[in-house]
């Protein structure tokens, strides 16, 4: 099968074809870097990660930029409240949020342009826009007439009367019409700035991801991605303002964006005040079931997150590295990618059916009791968490328990201070020794009691032929 894309811009899924087949492009727009991120803004580069890699399986090569934005008005607002300079901000939660990305088993971008290494090219695509009657200076300002682009809001769909019907009422005098946007604003000494024909200033956000593109992939992109909240206005005018600096040449040819996260029926934003940040849920729970729940909708669809759908990946999880558990001592031999899974990414990325199918084979690999058959969907199983980014760490490694403090439980919801490890913390694993040994002593009160405790906290335990297995009930 071709790989086949919904493109924003036409409305309906084409088949792909690079323009240059050796060479295809990718740009995804990233952080503005003056905080941690939140778990919605991981959707795009988890999903369209399994793109890239689906990109360089199929052509060999890929060039796929995804850009820091380091200069804004929140980073310099943050910088300013700290007394710091804006780098100190934005080094230290890019630093961040590569971090977060790697956590979440995102690989980094072939390149990584930011805003303020470009401000050169940002200057020059403004002059270019000036020249040809795209762009107008007023008051230290430098604005896109979006009057002088027949094709504004042919992405977003969006009328341009409406559009300026909607404008707010206080329209900035100097604009000529209220639905003019920014390409240059003036700097007070305060705030941070850069020397250009119109003056001490700084970029406006739009013009930034165009000037990189283009230094990076050209003047006509093959793929352009980010979330569907970008597609207007910030899409909308990285269209007009690169067709327009280049002559009228398309900007990108497909354009790809992935819905919103909602939490508690309701979208997940900074205004709203209901964000989780990557930060913080990496900690509480294992990178790898965020990455599951952040592929298990389509990603043109909106992804509800909640409690509920962290723990059905965890289970998920569970089942499938407990698969592989008990095929240890399996030969899976040179792994590679089931057809099944391939033509389900190449089918616009229908994560959710690549899922299934990775369910499908360790269903089947569980059954299986012939030595081959049992080579053969182990190889499938871990090519088909490959191609997710999923199943690529040792079984035992997922296994690994953290440490659990026993010292301390309910009885029939009365504390009750049975000490199984005095004054220190043991693993689940020493604990399972230990019923072991309780039980071979025939202290079978004693083994019932420690399954008991860990039942407590959650951890239920399977004696099974091949010995003791344990897994979360929560």
């Amino acid at each position: 099968m071709s790989l086949h894309l919904y493109n924003s811009l036409s409305r309906q899924v084409e088949p792909f074809q690079p323009l240059d087949p050796s060479r295809p492009t990718m740009y995804v727009c990233g952080p503005t870097v003056y905080n941690y991120v939140h778990i919605g803004n991981a959707r795009g580069p988890v999903v369209f990660g399994v793109l890239a890699d689906l990109l360089r399986r199929r052509y060999g090569a890929l060039a796929y930029a995804r850009n820091i934005t380091d200069v804004d008005d929140k980073i310099n607002a943050a910088a300013a409240e700290q007394g710091v300079p804006i780098s100190a901000i934005t080094d230290r939660f890019a630093a961040a949020y590569r971090e977060d990305m790697a956590a979440l088993g995102v690989q980094p971008p072939d390149l990584e342009p930011a805003a303020t290494a470009h401000i050169g090219e940002i200057v020059a695509m403004i002059q270019r826009l000036i020249d040809s009657g795209h762009a107008y200076e007023a008051e230290q300002h430098v604005l896109f007439s979006i009057a002088s682009f027949d094709g504004y809001g042919k992405l977003s769909r969006r009328d341009i009367e409406d559009m300026r019907a909607g404008a707010r009422v206080e329209v900035a005098p100097y604009k000529r019409d209220a639905g003019d946007f920014v390409l240059w604003k003036p700097s007070s000494e305060e705030l941070p700035g850069w020397e250009s024909p119109w003056g001490r200033g700084r970029p406006g956000w739009h013009i930034e991801c165009s000037a990189m593109a283009a230094a990076h992939l050209g003047e006509t992109i093959d793929i352009h991605a980010g979330g569907v909240d970008l597609q207007f206005p910030h899409h909308e005018n990285e269209i007009a303002q690169s067709e327009c600096a280049h002559g009228g040449k398309v900007f990108a040819r497909w354009w790809l964006h992935n819905g919103m996260l909602n939490f508690d029926g309701g979208k997940m934003s900074k205004s709203v005040g209901n964000i989780q940040k990557i930060h913080d849920l990496i900690a509480q729970y294992p990178p790898e079931v965020l990455r599951y729940a952040l592929l298990s909708a389509h990603y043109r669809q909106p992804l509800e997150w909640s409690d509920g759908l962290i723990e059905q990946c965890t289970r998920t999880l569970e089942r499938l590295y407990g698969t592989l558990r008990d095929l240890a001592g399996v030969d899976a031999g040179a792994v590679a990618i089931p057809d099944s899974v391939e033509t389900a990414l190449e089918d616009d990325l229908n994560t959710p059916r690549a899922l299934a199918e990775l369910a499908r084979i360790a269903g089947e690999a569980r059954k299986a009791t012939d030595p081959a058959e049992q080579s053969r969907l182990k190889r499938d199983l871990l090519g088909a968490g490959l191609a997710m980014g999923l199943l690529q760490q040792p079984p035992e490694a997922w296994f690994q328990p953290k440490a659990v403090d026993l010292s301390v439980h309910m009885v029939d919801g009365v504390s009750s201070s049975v000490s199984l490890v005095s004054g220190e913390l043991k693993s689940i694993d020493d604990y399972i020794a230990e019923r072991d040994a309780a039980k071979k002593a025939r202290n079978f009160a004693r083994a019932d009691e420690i399954r008991d405790m860990l039942a407590s906290q959650g951890i239920v335990l399977e004696d099974t032929p091949a010995g003791v297995r344990w897994k979360r009930s929560r």
